[in-house]
């Protein structure tokens, strides 16, 4: 059964959710399609562009991402209060960024100014565009419409790419979104079509690790992209996260198994979460738990903020939690 978005994104509040868009048609997103041979490789960076893009534009922080064959994973903060803080200038040039005036399929620079001109001058269509820039749904909107013209036009087909509605998780706490964090970033890895991290090409992680030398690894681990809100939204570091996905990859790989040993990265025990339990807690983000992730009283909570009496997960977040004897 289908639940109503607001019920699960607070338009209101700061939060992170993790967004799965899956391909409807039996063609492939990216990749090589094994019933055609056709390769639809480039398609991956056009998503991963427009990702970037659009993490400048709204008010999010993306945190981790993945283009895979037939799908996409992202992992957005999204704050709308930020959206509400901008002025109106800045309001009126995001969303003109966002849909710019064309001529003949070039952005005429002109015709945006005058765009910008008249939306300043439109307060209750102004006010529209500042709610839209702080929401979930018209990010998501943003990234698969225009994915969904340019592999149409490709195919020379017309119809649905993406199935109707994109797949949302609320990320209740900094357990749930390190955990999803890994789980999306781990994707190729786990699917066997990249050797290591810095082969995962199309992910976050891979582009963290670029950037690695750009900025520095000690301090709080900062959104790949988009706002940053002033604060350590995030209690790890650049480069204990990637400590953390390395750790957790050779868990996940048969081929690559790795030990608990008493390298066991230090957040897992200063969250109070069993080092035994994160392998089948990262694996079980889409399977052990649906429209939310968390603590057992987070999910517990969240059950009545939506009214409802409960959410999946909630005897799986019991067993990631620490006993102390």
């Amino acid at each position: 059964m289908t639940t109503a978005r607001h019920r699960l994104v607070d338009r209101n509040q700061s939060g992170f959710y993790h967004c799965i868009s899956r391909c409807v048609r039996r063609a492939w997103l990216c990749g090589v399609d094994a019933l055609s041979g056709r390769s639809f490789e480039h398609r991956r960076k056009w998503v991963e562009q427009r990702l970037l893009e659009l993490a400048d534009i709204f008010a999010v922080g993306l945190y981790a991402y993945a283009v895979m064959s037939n799908h996409t994973h992202v992992v957005l903060r999204v704050d709308p209060r930020t959206a509400r803080a901008w002025s109106d200038e800045e309001v009126a040039v995001r969303w003109v960024r966002l849909f710019p005036a064309r001529i003949d399929g070039m952005v005429d620079t002109e015709r945006c100014r005058e765009k910008e001109g008249a939306l300043l001058r439109n307060a209750d269509r102004l006010a529209t565009c500042r709610e839209r820039l702080g929401d979930l749904s018209w990010f998501m909107r943003a990234l698969n419409e225009p994915i969904a013209r340019r592999a149409n036009e490709e195919d020379a087909c017309t119809g649905r790419f993406w199935e109707g509605r994109y797949t949302c998780q609320a990320l209740l706490d900094e357990a749930a979104v390190l955990a999803c964090m890994n789980y999306v970033d781990l994707n190729p890895v786990r699917a066997g079509i990249a050797e290591d991290l810095p082969r995962s090409h199309h992910t976050g992680v891979k582009r963290r690790i670029e950037n690695l030398g750009e900025h520095d690894a000690a301090a709080p681990l900062p959104a790949l992209a988009g706002i940053e809100p002033g604060f350590a939204v995030l209690a790890i570091s650049t480069a204990s996260y990637l400590d953390l996905v390395d750790w957790t990859a050779r868990l996940t790989r048969p081929d690559k198994r790795g030990h608990i040993t008493a390298d066991t990265p230090p957040i897992l025990q200063k969250l109070g979460l069993r080092d035994t339990a994160w392998e089948r807690h990262v694996l079980g983000i889409e399977t052990r738990y649906s429209r939310a992730v968390g603590s057992a009283q987070s999910l517990i909570d969240k059950a009545a903020v939506m009214g409802q009496r409960w959410l999946k997960g909630v005897s799986a977040a019991r067993r990631l939690v620490r006993t102390e004897a």
